[in-house]
């Protein structure tokens, strides 16, 4: 098969050399380019925050796996970086690889859906690169399959594995209709910015932003069509939001108690959800105290991520079953490519035999011994390849080893001389025995 690949992950290298290796849509089409002319005859680079891969089918019969690095690092010069943060795959590790990354089970975050579209997008890419053979592309439809097994089969990607998510989720059981509610998030900077993205995918009726830098509360509003409301104003906007979001790198408490409590004044009692995902807390956990008001911090959260990832470690063993269910299947269908084309020749090479020697006699008897012995021919032709055409189509199928088939394939074709002779010699050599 001789698929080989490197990736350097979260797992073997510190974020600064993830970042440093991070290939644009762009510096992937020009590598593509020179390991097209230099590496492979057809593969796929993939690039995300946690991890930059590259695999293919090398020109020569022997690459080593260093040498795709060196590419890699030619076209992309990191300093401090070593051989050792990358691993390398061949043949079946590297598909068991591709499978994992695309199921989510080797992702930073267990269960990682996202991926599964990032691995689906560089295979498209290669695709539209030419750079994408037979074997290439139904090991890249494969790989997606298994993506999409994992997450409609498992529950390897079910329940919140961020506090921001969590938090989210925790609203929505709150409130079952987010699309009637106003949210406003309090802080704009990564922790922030992640709560706002997942209220606005969940379609609250209102989104508004506010921070102690205002140019990056309207940069963050833009990105969102959201509203800013000004952060020295927030007492007395607050009142206006059902849901609070807090996130804020402040020392000491942005919401006091006092503050909440006139909000509840104002808001004639209709419930409020306050979500303190900051550390340290933002909102004065004394607010829970208060009537309709459902207040949670980063503690409380932790512990729903924590068994929400516990739930989707669980899920893993079910994940492994997929993978390996195509795996099997996927080598199966592999080794009979060099099957399929042999038996082929062996049964034309019997065929042609049995028609030349049908040939001989067709003018010595009559034409229905003529049709009789042409039922006999293609009978006896049928019982004599019956069972190493069976045998080996249960070699290629079963795919337990995979050089057991090709050996089989090459054995048979050079017992019959069948490895591109000439088959007017072999006729005529047959005429000799």
């Amino acid at each position: 098969m001789n698929l080989i690949g490197i990736s350097i992950n979260h797992r073997t290298a510190p974020i600064e050399l993830r970042e440093a290796v991070h290939l644009s849509t762009d510096e992937i089409t020009e590598l593509t380019i020179i390991l097209k002319e230099e590496i492979f005859t057809d593969g796929f680079i993939l690039s995300t925050c946690n991890r930059t891969e590259i695999f293919g089918y090398p020109k020569k019969n022997f690459l080593n796996a260093s040498e795709i690095i060196d590419q890699l690092l030619k076209f992309k010069p990191v300093k401090n970086i070593a051989n050792s943060n990358f691993n390398k795959y061949f043949n079946c590790s590297a598909v068991k690889h591709l499978f994992m990354v695309a199921s989510g089970i080797d992702s930073l975050i267990i269960g990682d859906s996202q991926i599964l579209g990032q691995t689906k997008e560089a295979f498209q890419l290669s695709e539209d690169l030419s750079f994408t053979g037979t074997i290439l592309k139904r090991l890249a439809d494969t790989t997606i399959k298994v993506g999409r097994r994992a997450i409609k089969e498992t529950n390897v990607s079910e329940g919140a594995v961020s506090v921001s998510y969590a938090a989210v989720q925790v609203v929505e059981k709150i409130f079952a209709d987010l699309s009637t509610k106003s949210a406003l998030v309090i802080g704009a900077g990564e922790t922030g910015e992640l709560a706002a993205t997942h209220l606005f995918d969940k379609g609250v009726s209102r989104l508004a932003i506010s921070n102690r830098t205002l140019s990056k509360a309207n940069a963050l509003a833009s990105k969102l069509k959201a509203d800013v409301v000004s952060f020295e104003r927030l007492a007395e906007n607050l009142h206006q939001f059902d849901i609070i979001f807090s996130a804020t790198s402040a020392d000491g408490f942005v919401i006091q108690q006092d503050v909440v409590k006139n909000a509840m004044r104002k808001r004639r009692g209709s419930p409020i959800v306050l979500m303190d995902i900051a550390v340290p807390r933002d909102i004065d956990p004394a607010s829970r105290e208060l009537e309709n008001v459902f207040y949670n911090d980063i503690d409380s959260l932790n512990i729903i991520v924590s068994q929400n990832l516990k739930k989707r470690e669980e899920e893993i063993p079910l994940v492994q079953n997929i993978i390996m269910d195509e795996m099997i299947n996927f080598f199966s269908w592999f080794n009979t490519l060099d099957v399929v084309p042999a038996i082929k020749i062996v049964r034309e090479f019997f065929e042609e035999m049995g028609s030349d020697e049908l040939s001989k006699i067709k003018n010595k008897i009559s034409e229905d011994d003529y049709l009789k012995v042409e039922d006999m021919t293609r009978r006896l032709i049928g019982r004599l390849l019956h069972n190493p055409i069976v045998k080996l189509r249960e070699l290629a199928e079963t795919g337990t080893n995979l050089q057991d088939a090709a050996s089989h394939s090459l054995m048979i074709k050079t017992l019959f001389n069948l490895n591109g002779a000439d088959k007017t010699k072999l006729n005529e050599n047959s005429n000799e025995d």
